[in-house]
C-alpha cells in the first residue's frame, strides 16, 4: 500500500489476517453480480465513508462496529464482507467480530482502493 505503516500496527494486521477469511475485489464483484446474499460493510472512518463508498455498502466504522453489529445482524451467521481504505482496517474487525463468534465475516483485501483501481461503481457521497 501507498501509506507507511508501522511495524507493530502490521503486526496485530498480519495476526487478525492469519485468522480471517480474505477476498479479493474481484470476488466481492462477482458475487454481486451473481446476485449472492451478502452484507458489505464499510469499516472506515465517517468521513472517508460520506466521501466515497461502494454502492449498497453499510457503514458501521471500526470504532464502533463490535458495540454496533448485533443491533445490526443478530445472526451471527450471517455473510458479512467488510473493506476498508486498503484491507488492513477490516481484516482487525473482522477477527473481532469472529471473537464475537460470526461465522461468516469476509475481510475484503485491496479495500476501497482496491475497488476504486479497478474501475468498479463508486458512490459518491452526499
Amino acid at each position: 500500500m501507498g501509506k507507511n505503516h508501522s511495524q507493530r500496527f502490521l503486526d496485530i494486521v498480519n495476526d487478525a489476517k492469519s485468522r480471517v477469511t480474505e477476498c479479493t475485489v474481484q470476488d466481492v464483484q462477482t458475487r454481486k453480480q451473481a446476485g449472492d446474499e451478502f452484507h458489505l460493510i464499510d469499516v472506515r472512518e465517517d468521513h472517508e465513508f460520506q466521501a466515497a463508498r461502494i454502492p449498497g455498502a453499510i457503514h458501521l466504522g471500526k470504532g464502533i462496529i463490535e458495540r454496533d453489529i448485533e443491533r445490526a445482524f443478530p445472526d451471527t451467521s450471517t455473510t458479512l464482507i467488510l473493506y476498508c481504505g486498503g484491507g488492513f482496517r477490516s481484516a482487525l474487525a473482522a477477527d473481532n467480530l469472529q471473537k464475537m463468534g460470526y461465522t461468516q465475516v469476509i475481510s475484503m483485501d485491496g479495500g476501497f482502493s482496491g475497488w476504486k483501481n479497478a474501475g468498479y461503481e463508486i458512490e459518491a457521497g452526499s
